[in-house]
């Protein structure tokens, strides 16, 4: 039986912004495959680790008056279609619980699984919350944030983001109890204000899916679950369930030794310090005096680096260590041309917020050198 007949292009586009959901190493075979449904001429690809669901659709050239739906595994599928030349026609065939994939003088056999064992995600009816947003807006927020999420921490809360909603404001905070991050901003006016953790997945899948362009999105709370839709794509993820920390506690206020950097320029201090850091612990000093930054590092080797930067700071001379690569996740997610460094003493954490960005926050917790 004729599945469907279009482009490959028009088939690949969508399975490709799936597949990343389609691990490897499945324990159920059928979470390898994806699910795809032909139904008068859109063709819709759905993938699922039993956490995250990601549905995309595409338009065929030739419409079909029948509806089908079938299961094949992703990676085999995505692979035979960017094997062919672009813009060649592609012929999709079923017979014997098989998947006959043509184009050209090309000819693929591949296994199917029964649609029915294939574990769609159910959806509540009325969401609780609903938001409108521009993809650019929400995407240039979550790169701010994501890099801050624990990864594999047993306090399984922070190995996610939190998605804060209060009246006309959106808050995403990370952290993995070594450095938070947090970027608000406005939105349409909210009934009721929610908090809700968006597991590490569902944000990895975001970003790389969203567009830099003002299109709008919308995403929806419901219950347990959060929906976005944007682009033909909908993605669907389970929250987690915990209580994350108090973030507001942990943002300094009232700090008094301050001063402004070249954000490019310590960034590519910290580069070059780093090469000469030890690699389990990643250490720098900064020693903070009157006009000078001095960033150095040593190692089990007796080994040094040491930079010097310009700054305008007439405060109290500091001696703190810091985690580099904690510093260089800030710098390399930011875009303004200066940082704004906030410090206590020796013993307390750092503030970095950026010139053009005055809704950012980002908070480094010092360590022993």
């Amino acid at each position: 039986m004729k599945l469907i007949q279009a482009s490959k292009d028009i088939l690949l586009k969508p399975l490709q912004s799936v597949i990343g959901v389609v691990e490897r190493r499945q324990t159920l075979p059928i979470l390898a495959n994806v699910l795809v449904r032909v139904d008068q001429g859109q063709v819709i690809f759905i993938a699922t680790d039993l956490e995250l669901q990601l549905a995309a659709n595409g338009t065929t050239e030739n419409k079909t008056t029948h509806t089908a739906e079938f299961t094949v595994s992703g990676r085999k599928f995505s692979d035979i279609l960017r094997s062919f030349p672009d813009g060649e026609q592609v012929i999709l065939e079923s017979h014997d619980n098989r998947l006959t994939v043509k184009a050209g003088r090309s000819r693929f056999q591949l296994q199917t699984l029964p649609v029915a064992d294939f574990p769609t995600m159910g959806e509540v009816s009325s969401p609780v919350t609903a938001l409108r947003f521009s993809q650019a807006q929400f995407k240039r927020m979550l790169e701010q944030v994501n890099y801050s999420m624990a990864q594999q921490d047993i306090r399984y809360y922070l190995n996610g983001l939190l998605l804060a909603i209060e009246q006309i404001e959106l808050r995403l905070v990370a952290t993995d109890g070594h450095r938070l991050a947090m970027v608000t901003d406005s939105i349409a006016p909210q009934e009721t204000s929610q908090e809700v953790i968006l597991p590490r997945k569902a944000i990895q899948e975001l970003v790389k899916l969203l567009k830099d362009e003002d299109i709008p999105m919308e995403v929806a709370l419901m219950g347990n679950l959060l929906k976005a839709e944007f682009s033909g794509i909908t993605l669907l993820t389970k929250l987690i369930d915990g209580k994350f920390p108090d973030y507001q506690r942990v943002i300094p206020v009232g700090y008094t030794n301050q001063f402004d950097v070249s954000r490019k320029e310590l960034l590519s201090a910290l580069q070059r310090v780093s090469i000469l850091s030890t690699d389990k612990f990643r250490g720098v000093r900064w020693v903070v005096t009157k006009d000078v930054l001095t960033i150095a590092s040593t190692n089990a080797d007796q080994e040094e680096a040491q930079e010097e930067l310009p700054i305008q700071y007439d405060g109290a001379a500091l001696d703190i260590g810091f985690n580099v690569d904690y510093l260089m996740d800030v710098l390399q997610h930011g875009a303004s041309e200066l940082v704004h460094c906030s410090l206590g003493d020796a013993n307390s954490s750092m503030l970095v917020t950026h010139a053009d960005s005055p809704t950012f926050r980002y908070v480094v917790m010092p360590m022993r050198i």
